[in-house]
C-alpha cells in the first residue's frame, strides 16, 4: 500500500480530487432526487398515507405492512421514523403501534438498494441510467406543460426517479474514473480494502472496523441510502466484496438511528422511547447477523455466485431486514418494555407533557400535519366553548369561585392560537396539495374566530363580576330568554363541530338555522328589555348588562357560523344519519 501511494503522480492526485468532488456532487443529486420523489408521492397520496397510518393501529402485522408501504413511498426509513416519533409525541400512535411500524420501515427502505443496483445494470451498448435520464426529461416537460395539479405531481415524481439514477450514475462514473485498471490510485485503494477485508472464518477487528465505519458514515450523512449507493458503486468497480459490504450495511442500520434519536430530543417520554425502540431493534438485528457474516460471509457469497455484487448487496439488505423483523416481531412487547426501562418516566413528567401540541416533526408529512392542525383547532374550540358555558354559569349563580379555572383556560386558548398560527405559517411553506392549501388558508381564520369566542366569554365573566358587585339579579323571564339563546348556541356549536371535523357540508343547513335563531333571540331579548323598562320592572344597571350579554352571545353565534362556512372552500356533502 505504501509503494502504491509513493508511486502516485500529480495527475493521480488531481484524478482523486476530481473524482471525490464528483462523488460528493453525485450524493447531492441522488439525495435531491430522493427528496423530490418522496415529497411528491406523499403530496399526491396524502389521503392514502393518512389511511395507511390509521390502519397501523389494528395489530402488529398491519403495523409492519404500513411501515413498509409508507417508507417505500417516502424512500427513507429515517424520514418515516422521524414521522412516527412525531405521531407518538402528539398521541396519534401508541408506543407499541410505533414499534411495529418502525420494523416495517426497515423493510420498506430495502427498495432503495434495488433501485441502486438497477442503476448499475446495462452494458456498453445500453445504460439503465441513460433511460432514466430520459425519464427525468419527460417528467420535466410534463411539469412545465401540465395544467392540472395531478399532472404536475406525476411530472415531478418522474423527475425525482430520473434524478436518483443520474446521481447514482455520476457517483459510479467518478468511482470508475478513479479506479481505471492498472492505475496507481486503484492499487492504493485496493490495498486499503485488502487490509480491511477479512479472509478468516472468525470475527476479527477488520469486520468491527467496517461495521463502525458504516455506522459513523451513516450518522454523519444521516442517510443509509447514500452510503448504500457508495457501497454499490464500489462493488460495481470490484473494489469491495459482499462480506465487506454486509459489514458496512449492518453498521449503516445502526447509524441511521441517530436521526430518530435527534428528532426525539425535547419530545415526550414516549417519543424518546420510540427512538430507543428503533435503536434496540437495529442493534439486536446486527448482533444476530454479525456472527453469520463473520463466520460464513464467504459461503454466503458463494451461494450467490453468478449474481452481480450490486444485486447481492441488495438481496442481503432485504433478507437481513425481513429476517430481523420475523425474529423480533414476536418479542415486540419485550422490546417496548426494555425501551421503557432505559427511558424511565420522570416524576411529574406525565402532567407536564401536553400531547395536544403541534409537533414540527409532522411538517415532514404535510397531509398528516393538516389533519393534526384540524384536531388541535377542535381542541381549542372545545376549550373556548367550555369557558363560554362556565362564564354563563357564573352569571346565573353569582359564584365566582371558578374564576381562576376560567383564566387558566383562557390563557391556554391564547397560547394555542399563537402556536397554531405559527405552525400554519411553517406548514404553508411546505409542498402541499391545492386542497390542503385551502384548508391551511381557512384554518388561520378559524383559529381567530375561536379566539374571539374566548374573548366574548371573558366579557360575560366581567358582566357576572359586575352583577355580583352591584347585587344585580335578572328576572326569571330574562333568565329564561338567556337560556333559550344558550340552547341555540349549544346546538350551533354541535353542528359546527360536525361540519368542521369531517369537512361535511350536509350539516350547514342546521348551522344556518341555529345561527338565524340566535339573531332572532337577540332581537327578542332587546324587545323584551324595552317592554320591561317601560313597565318599570327592570333597572338601568341590569338592562345594560342584559343588552351587552345578548349582543355578545349573538356574536359568539356569528363566529361559529364563520367556522362552519369556512369549510365550503374545500368540504363536500356526505350522507348523514341526522
Amino acid at each position: 500500500m505504501t509503494n502504491s501511494l509513493m508511486a502516485m503522480t500529480g495527475g493521480d492526485v488531481f484524478t482523486i480530487v476530481n473524482s471525490a468532488f464528483f462523488i460528493l456532487g453525485g450524493i447531492v443529486v441522488f439525495m435531491l432526487g430522493m427528496s423530490m420523489l418522496g415529497s411528491n408521492i406523499e403530496k399526491a397520496a396524502g389521503k392514502s398515507m393518512r389511511r395507511l397510518m390509521g390502519k397501523a393501529t389494528k395489530n402488529r402485522f398491519v403495523g409492519v405492512c404500513t411501515g413498509a408501504a409508507v417508507t417505500a413511498l417516502c424512500n427513507s426509513s429515517a424520514a418515516t421514523t422521524v414521522m412516527i416519533v412525531g405521531f407518538v409525541n402528539v398521541g396519534l400512535m401508541t408506543l407499541t403501534q410505533a414499534a411495529s411500524v418502525i420494523m416495517g420501515a426497515n423493510i420498506g427502505t430495502t427498495i432503495s438498494a434495488f433501485i441502486m443496483a438497477l442503476a448499475s445494470a446495462g452494458g456498453a451498448q445500453f445504460s439503465i441510467a441513460a433511460l432514466f435520464a430520459l425519464v427525468a426529461f419527460v417528467g420535466f416537460v410534463i411539469s412545465m406543460v401540465g395544467k392540472k395539479d395531478r399532472l404536475k405531481q406525476i411530472g415531478a415524481i418522474l423527475q425525482g426517479v430520473g434524478i436518483i439514477f443520474i446521481g447514482l450514475n455520476v457517483m459510479s462514473g467518478a468511482v470508475s474514473d478513479l479506479m481505471d485498471e492498472g492505475s496507481n490510485t486503484r492499487s492504493a485503494v485496493e490495498n486499503i480494502f485488502i487490509a480491511l477485508g477479512s479472509t478468516k472464518e472468525t470475527l476479527t477487528w477488520e469486520i468491527i472496523v467496517l461495521f463502525l465505519l458504516g455506522a459513523l458514515l451513516t450518522a454523519a450523512m444521516q442517510s443509509s441510502a447514500a452510503l448504500t449507493a457508495i457501497i454499490i458503486s464500489l462493488a460495481g468497480s470490484n473494489l469491495i466484496s459482499l462480506q465487506m459490504a454486509m459489514c458496512i450495511i449492518l453498521g449503516a442500520n445502526v447509524g441511521t438511528c441517530l436521526t430518530s434519536l435527534i428528532s426525539s430530543m425535547g419530545a415526550s417520554v414516549n417519543a424518546k422511547r420510540t427512538a430507543m425502540v428503533h435503536l434496540l431493534f437495529n442493534v439486536a438485528g446486527c448482533l444476530i447477523f454479525i456472527w453469520p457474516v463473520a463466520f460464513a460471509g464467504k459461503y454466503i457469497a458463494k451461494a450467490l455466485n453468478g449474481i452481480d455484487t450490486q444485486w447481492q448487496i441488495a438481496i442481503f439488505h432485504m433478507v437481513f431486514n425481513l429476517l430481523t423483523t420475523a425474529i423480533l416481531l414476536p418479542f415486540l412487547k419485550y422490546l417496548v418494555k426494555l425501551a421503557c426501562l432505559i427511558v424511565p418516566e420522570k416524576k411529574g413528567a406525565a402532567e407536564a407533557e401536553d400531547k395536544e401540541t403541534l409537533d414540527r416533526r409532522l411538517l415532514k408529512t404535510p397531509a398528516i400535519a393538516v389533519g393534526q392542525v384540524r384536531r388541535q383547532i377542535l381542541n381549542m374550540a372545545e376549550r373556548a366553548f367550555k369557558n363560554y358555558k362556565l362564564s354563563l354559569d357564573m352569571l346565573f349563580t353569582g359564584d365566582l369561585s371558578r374564576k381562576d379555572e376560567f383564566d387558566a383556560t383562557e390563557k391556554s386558548i391564547d397560547a394555542m392560537n399563537k402556536h397554531i398560527i405559527s405552525f400554519l405559517i411553517e406548514l404553508s411553506l411546505t409542498e402541499i396539495s391545492k386542497v390542503d392549501e385551502k384548508k391551511v388558508s381557512s384554518f388561520y381564520h378559524v383559529a381567530s374566530d375561536i379566539e374571539r369566542i374566548g374573548d366574548y366569554a371573558e366579557n360575560i365573566v366581567e358582566y357576572a363580576e359586575k352583577a355580583v358587585e352591584d347585587k344585580i339579579e335578572f328576572s326569571e323571564h330574562a333568565n329564561q330568554e338567556i337560556r333559550d339563546m344558550d340552547s341555540h348556541i349549544s346546538n350551533l356549536y354541535r353542528y359546527t363541530c360536525q361540519v368542521f371535523a369531517g369537512s361535511d357540508l350536509s350539516y350547514l343547513p342546521d348551522v344556518e338555522r341555529e345561527e338565524t335563531a340566535t339573531d332572532d333571540a337577540n332581537i327578542a331579548m332587546q324587545q323584551s328589555h324595552l317592554r320591561r323598562m317601560t313597565e318599570g320592572t327592570c333597572t338601568a344597571e341590569a338592562g345594560a348588562i342584559y343588552l351587552q350579554l345578548a349582543v355578545n352571545m349573538e356574536r359568539i353565534g356569528d363566529h361559529m357560523n364563520n367556522i362552519a362556512n369556512s369549510v365550503k372552500a374545500y368540504g363536500h356533502a356526505k350522507s348523514s344519519t341526522k
